[in-house]
């Protein structure tokens, strides 16, 4: 028999299975509703070490008293210093900062003059909570710094700073100009419907075959290692789609999101990611004997990657070290797609290292996957 011929044999046999089974597919609609109507209403975030880029066209005392005050501070961390708004803001979108601060000419001086110039602030707006935070933070230390220089130098910019400390900074909020932190968690909430439903079913899927008993009478076949990976992986390819389309409808629907980019970049991301998910579900399932074991690796491995992602802690407020190990934890890459997308518009061109990334991490769990399945004749 051809190899397509038995691949379509076993596939018929997967859908029947589900078919059969009344609680997956309830699961697989129900879940993603669930998750995109509940989470985005009770999430939060704490955020630090929020990175600002200043741009200081005074380049006088007082403008680099406020970038040392800002880069001594606990929760801000000065990036870079640029010469235009232009290289700043490249900066930003390459996610290397999270604010702009840029300090006007002769700001000092007309400050002493009394005549209160406000220094400008753009920030990114993708992560809502981060960009919220990282303004009022960079607003606050401003302030601090002229209320200690007013004190420290009596006279004309006394009044300067009291003015400036009610209102000292104007702020432009990029991507998201409303700061609403739905339009930050929903695109990252596929990413966690992805990795529940496409890590775990076809993990327990493969169990509890083994548990039944069935999968000996595969065992005695002559069907190939990757056929058989693949019959089980396709399924959860398909379902994944379904889950991310669901996702979007509600996103849509509900909050009124849609991507400003492509949405086939999405879909095509969330291929690979699939495929990603999948694999690590298979190859766990290998190593299991039982349901119980399957699920206690399969919810451990998904804590990891819901932590360690970027998912709901932004990765930079993390320490050096785990930072480092976010760069093995495949759902950080779909992540910044997904974001990127949404609110960036940003083109697969320009994300083809996490696309590259992906595609390399599902190719080579869907190797192992393959590699680790036993069969016993």
């Amino acid at each position: 028999m051809a190899k397509n011929s038995i691949l379509g044999a076993l596939l018929r046999k997967e859908i029947l299975m589900l078919k059969r089974n009344p609680f997956i597919p309830r699961v697989i609609v129900m879940l993603p509703i669930m998750v995109m109507l509940v989470i985005p209403l009770v999430a939060n975030l704490d955020v630090k070490h929020v990175g600002v880029d200043v741009v200081d066209n005074d380049r006088s005392q007082l403008s680099r008293r406020i970038a040392a005050d800002i880069d001594a501070s606990e929760y801000l961390t000065v990036t870079g210093h640029y010469n235009t708004y232009d290289e700043a803001l490249r900066s930003l979108e390459r996610g290397k900062s999270d604010v702009i601060l840029t300090i006007p000419p002769h700001y000092e001086r007309d400050m002493e003059s009394g005549r209160f110039p406000k220094i400008d602030l753009a920030a990114n707006g993708v992560n809502a909570t981060k960009g919220a935070l990282g303004a009022n933070y960079t607003i606050a230390s401003v302030a601090a710094t002229l209320r200690l220089t007013a004190a420290m130098s009596p006279g004309p910019l006394t009044s300067a700073a009291a003015e400036a400390d009610s209102n000292p900074v104007s702020v432009m909020y990029m991507y998201n100009p409303t700061l609403n932190f739905r339009n930050f968690m929903v695109p990252a909430l596929m990413v966690m419907l992805v990795i529940m439903i496409c890590g775990f079913l076809p993990t327990l899927n493969l169990v509890s075959e083994k548990e039944k008993g069935t999968i000996e009478a595969m065992n005695v076949t002559p069907v190939g290692r990757m056929t058989f990976v693949m019959s089980k992986l396709i399924p959860y390819w398909v379902i994944g789609l379904l889950v991310v389309s669901i996702a979007i409808l509600i996103g849509w629907l509900v909050y009124g999101l849609i991507p400003v980019g492509n949405v086939l970049s999405i879909y095509l991301a969330a291929v690979l990611f699939t495929l990603v998910m999948s694999g690590l579900g298979l190859i766990i399932a290998n190593k299991s004997a039982t349901v119980l074991q399957s699920i206690l690796m399969m919810f451990a491995v998904i804590v990891v990657c819901q932590l360690m992602s970027g998912l709901f802690t932004p990765i930079s407020s993390m320490p050096e070290w785990a930072q480092l190990i976010t760069y093995a934890v495949p759902p950080r890459y779909f992540i910044e797609i997904v974001r990127a997308v949404y609110l960036k518009g940003t083109s697969v061109s320009e994300l083809w290292m996490q696309f590259v990334i992906l595609a390399a991490m599902g190719g080579l769990l869907c190797a192992t996957a393959a590699a680790t399945y036993r069969k016993r004749s």
